[in-house]
């Protein structure tokens, strides 16, 4: 939260790293504080959500997610969207190098999306999911909160379908 004095009616919001900013003007209260976070982080999760990488980005993101989390040891030699994957969020070929992500994970949100890419990352380097793959995975401060929504979305997909529950 950053209040200005400068700024008299305008909110915005962006993401610096793995923190949200939201610029306010000085005098707005407590409670017009906390309704314009609320606002703001729910149209900062609209805007990415329709953001969609295409194979080159997914690539370029794959490199430096290896970079910053596995010191650039995990090297694929592709990364890419498929859409034949409707049980899993991705897959990795590790004698090939080959990634591949679910259609299914775009638009959800990025920390989500590095999650599952960083997860077949670790399968380059350890095959399975034995003590050391996870262990490859703390360094991800948001693995957690990641398979949260990942088991959320599950969930939600088993619910029973209401009539008129989603605008019918």
């Amino acid at each position: 939260m950053r209040r200005s004095s400068r700024r008299r009616r305008t909110v915005s919001a962006y993401r610096e790293g793995d923190r949200t900013v939201v610029l306010i003007p000085a005098r707005m209260s407590e409670a017009e504080e906390q309704r314009w976070v609320s606002v703001m982080l729910d149209k900062l999760a609209a805007q990415e959500s329709k953001r969609v990488l295409g194979d080159t980005e997914l690539a370029e993101r794959a490199e430096r997610l290896s970079a910053q989390y596995f010191d650039g040891r995990a090297r694929p030699s592709s990364v890419r969207w498929v859409t034949n994957q409707n049980t899993r969020w991705g897959s990795c070929t590790p004698s090939e190098g080959s990634i591949r992500l679910s259609h299914r994970l775009q638009g959800m949100p990025e920390y989500v999306v590095d999650y599952v890419l960083l997860h077949e990352l670790a399968h380059l380097l350890v095959p399975g999911h034995g003590r050391g793959f996870w262990r490859l995975l703390e360094a991800y401060p948001r693995t957690e909160r990641a398979r949260g929504y990942l088991e959320g979305v599950v969930a939600a997909d088993r619910l029973p379908h209401l009539p008129g529950a989603r605008g019918e």
